[in-house]
């Protein structure tokens, strides 16, 4: 069985409460910080833990914390990035609803380490149930001395608040969190400087993903030298995985670092394989935003070697043969789904939720619902698959912030490995209303 970290108790009646969340070691990394560990000890355990960002990025998060500018008689903030609204990715939420105090536990601990008095939980608008339930958590952990001033009688002071987003995906970049939480509309803002400089209302600001901050509690507990043990390479530690798609049983799975995705999707501690005994066609490793792979190259890389859960294994060949871990959004996809149908759902997502800020995006998102939805419907042409490829590229690199390049991915990734499947559509027009391309290529080998 795999050492789980942040799922160790998620069976447990009641662990959504304090009081049963404590019985079980809950808030221990809080004692442990405040009272034997100074707030440059904590960041130097996450430093040596290897921690990865868990939102998308993967940026080290040590790093990231030994970034934050520390001005005499500036406030700092730390702020938590629960706007989960990646397609395909719901770890978060999942982990929100059943063990929110991983998650103020987590805050607890980061702030202390940043130095910060005043931290928010952001979270997506639609998530209202996680909201309370968070908030909940919240008041439990304030009324048991966890929060408030003087926690614990360190003198350490600190509050936190929970802010629902107005439900947009733009809200998930950092920059465009922290323009939505100052009362503005959330548009990303152009970098530098950077939040570690010039954040929440102009002052040194750490934005971090749930998950990410959830993972300091077993880094403090149990310390980042043995944390780092756990995983391979660049890769430490155990990942939350929201598996979804033809999967025999879909959900949240906690992992270790350098799991073959072979295992992953085969294994009965897992997935369980793909749903109605059906093969595998290809699969999004981590979320929308990331290349699709056909099977052939999502089981072993360009090289032939097996395919690992890590980021170094997934970026394997870069985007002409691999993909990358992104936020967990692992998507299966088996042989009767249509790969067009599923790239035009992914960019009419992608130009609904851009904020219209760059010219690139604004414009290109919809270009290409357009093209695609010209194919899907059976009026496309050969050129309509070069016009997306243009497309894709001049939107790619030339935008503020990701999402315009998270539009672009899929779309090229999805023309370079599946680029009969389009052309099937164009020359079969009447046959792509009523039966999906099928199988593609090397796709059949599983």
């Amino acid at each position: 069985m795999a050492r789980k970290l942040l799922l160790a108790h998620i069976d447990v009646p009641g662990i959504n409460t304090f009081e049963v969340y404590r019985q079980k070691g809950g808030y221990r990394a809080v004692e442990k910080a405040l009272k034997t560990m100074s707030p440059d000890d904590v960041v130097e355990e996450v430093k040596k833990s290897g921690l990865r960002g868990r939102g998308g990025a993967g940026f080290p998060t040590g790093m990231k914390w030994g970034f934050l500018a520390k001005p005499e008689g500036v406030p700092r903030y730390l702020v938590c990035n629960g706007d989960e609204s990646e397609p395909g990715t719901f770890k978060d939420r999942f982990l929100m609803t059943h063990i929110p105090h991983a998650l103020v536990e987590g805050m607890i601990v980061s702030s202390y380490a940043l130095g910060a008095n005043t931290a928010y939980i952001y979270i997506r608008g639609e998530m209202m149930p996680q909201i309370r339930i968070v908030e909940k958590a919240i008041a439990e952990a304030k009324a048991a001395g966890f929060l408030g001033k003087d926690i614990l009688g360190t003198g350490y002071d600190l509050e936190i608040h929970v802010q629902p987003g107005g439900g947009a995906y733009i809200c998930g970049e950092e920059t465009a969190l922290l323009e939505s939480l100052e009362g503005e509309r959330g548009n990303p803002r152009i970098k530098p400087p950077f939040p570690a400089v010039a954040g929440l209302y102009g002052c040194p600001t750490v934005v971090n993903n749930v998950e990410s901050i959830a993972a300091t509690v077993p880094i403090v507990n149990d310390g980042g030298e043995e944390y780092a043990k756990i995983g391979i390479e660049r890769s430490t530690g155990t990942k939350l995985i929201s598996a979804g798609g033809n999967l025999v049983r879909p959900g949240v799975y906690e992992i270790e670092m350098g799991l073959p995705m072979e295992e992953f999707i085969y294994s009965e501690e897992y997935c369980g394989g793909i749903a109605n005994g059906k093969r595998l066609k290809a699969v999004v490793a981590g979320g929308s935003s990331v290349p699709i792979l056909p099977t052939h190259l999502a089981l072993k890389t360009a090289k032939g070697e097996p395919r690992l859960m890590t980021y170094e294994s997934l970026a394997d060949g870069g985007f002409v043969t691999g993909t990358a871990m992104g936020s967990g959004g692992f998507i299966a996809f088996d042989e009767d789904q249509c790969i067009v149908r599923n790239t035009l759902n992914f960019t009419r997502f992608y130009h609904h939720e851009s904020c219209g800020q760059c010219s690139p995006c604004r414009e290109g998102t919809g270009w290409m619902e357009k093209v695609l939805h010209k194919i899907e419907y059976g009026h496309g042409d050969m050129s309509d698959i070069d016009l997306l490829w243009d497309i894709q590229q001049k939107i790619d690199g030339n935008t503020i912030c990701p999402l315009g390049d998270a539009s672009a991915w899929p779309v090229a990734s999805a023309i370079r490995h599946f680029r009969d499947e389009f052309e099937w559509h164009i020359l079969h027009p009447e046959e792509a209303q009523t039966r999906n391309f099928g199988l593609v290529g090397e796709a059949v080998e599983s």
